[in-house]
């Protein structure tokens, strides 16, 4: 048995109109890219992590072909939200009409075998910077500006989503034999400065940690790493070159 992980599926299979090319010919069709690498390496009794922005639907109808998409690759999947997943409405709807072979985590953890999982969305902090390390590249056409941070509003929603981070490690096995946390947003910076949310994971005695978030991630420089013992590793589909990262 193996353990997998790539974040930032952006699928938009139930949204049409919203496809990835727009971000550049890596992103052509890139479905196909992830799922002939998935059918090839997991095996069904495989755990495959997905660290949020799985769908680009706007409601929970228009991601079922998303996540059926998911379910019929091989492997069992547990999730958290990302930042644009905005069809994630509440934890008991998205439980209801999800396929067998997907799970989240939300305010809990989730345990397959020896392995115990846990973790949240996390947000922007102003600890972190990433600037350095992101090709800018020009906004494709009809892709609206990003609003402007409140750095206020920030510090709100990175506070909140702490609580929901100490909640699940909390609710992870304590003597789990293997414990992976995974964020959507980094929780550490590229040269492995910290946020908050580093001291809750090292205190729970974590042994990996992935996270997605970022693209256009300028290649050819040291990024993340090991601290207190811990790899940090980046899962966004683009970084992996849509393939996924065998954790362990």
């Amino acid at each position: 048995m193996s353990i997998w992980a790539i974040g930032d599926l952006h699928l938009s299979f139930g949204c049409h109109g919203k496809e990835m090319d727009v971000f550049g010919p890596e992103w052509h069709r890139h479905h196909e890219k992830i799922q002939a690498f998935w059918d090839s390496h997991v095996h069904s009794d495989d755990l495959v992590l997905i660290p949020g922005d799985i769908s680009w639907a706007m409601r929970l109808d228009e991601a079922k072909p998303d996540l059926a998409w998911i379910d019929a690759r091989p492997g069992t999947k547990v999730m958290i939200k990302g930042n644009h997943d905005h069809w994630w409405a509440s934890a008991s709807k998205v439980r209801a009409m999800l396929p067998p072979s997907l799970h989240i985590i939300w305010n809990d953890a989730f345990q397959w075998g020896d392995v115990s999982v846990g973790g949240s969305r996390l947000w922007e902090t102003d600890a972190l910077d990433f600037s350095a390390v992101i090709e800018m590249k020009p906004k494709p056409p009809g892709i609206k500006e990003a609003e402007a941070h409140n750095p206020q509003d920030d510090k709100k929603i990175f506070d909140r989503e702490l609580l929901r981070l100490e909640a699940s490690l909390k609710a992870m096995r304590k003597d789990a034999p293997l414990k992976i946390v995974m964020t959507h947003f980094p929780p550490i910076g590229w040269d492995m400065r910290e946020s908050a949310a580093v001291p809750l994971i090292e205190g729970v005695g974590a042994h990996h940690v992935v996270f997605g978030h970022l693209h256009s991630v300028r290649r050819g420089i040291l990024l993340f790493g090991t601290k207190a013992g811990i790899p940090y590793d980046l899962v966004s589909a683009d970084w992996l070159q849509f393939t996924l990262f065998k954790v362990s």
